[in-house]
């Protein structure tokens, strides 16, 4: 495999999915939080407003409740903000590293560049690979 092929078979693409994974995961941490904010401002405001008896509004008090439990809940457990900055490092690490190899700059400036390459690439994924498998292996905290 010449470095046109790596570049363009293996390395772009995992820029790509990194990229996009981060993405995903700060617009799910991002929507996650307005979700809190906006729902836990609301409960004070109707709370004023349940004292006059209004069943619609205490049920509306609760929901409000169960939707910033979840909410915050859903994001502890799918971590969505460790995750997009995880990715997001990863995505920049790979792209560091491309950009170095193109430029033919230190470590990429000797005759062994693609192997170099190759090595810091399959490093960089392999360790994102070796965090998710011992995060999903982890025991479940009592």
């Amino acid at each position: 495999m010449d470095a046109d092929e790596y570049l363009k078979v293996r390395l772009e693409p995992q820029i790509d999915w990194y990229d996009t994974k981060s993405a995903s995961n700060k617009l799910a941490n991002t929507i996650a939080k307005i979700v809190e904010i906006v729902c836990a401002a609301v409960i004070p405001f109707l709370a004023g407003y349940a004292q006059a008896g209004s069943k619609l509004i205490s049920v509306a008090i609760g929901v409000l409740g169960v939707v910033v439990a979840t909410s915050a809940g859903i994001s502890a457990v799918l971590k969505f903000q460790e995750q997009w900055l995880k990715y997001r490092t990863t995505a920049e690490s790979l792209k560091k590293e491309k950009y170095l190899f193109q430029t033919k700059v230190e470590p990429y400036d000797g005759e062994n560049a693609l192997e170099t390459l190759v090595q810091r690439v399959e490093t960089l994924v392999s360790q994102e690979n070796t965090n998710w498998a011992q995060y999903m292996m982890k025991p479940k905290e009592s």
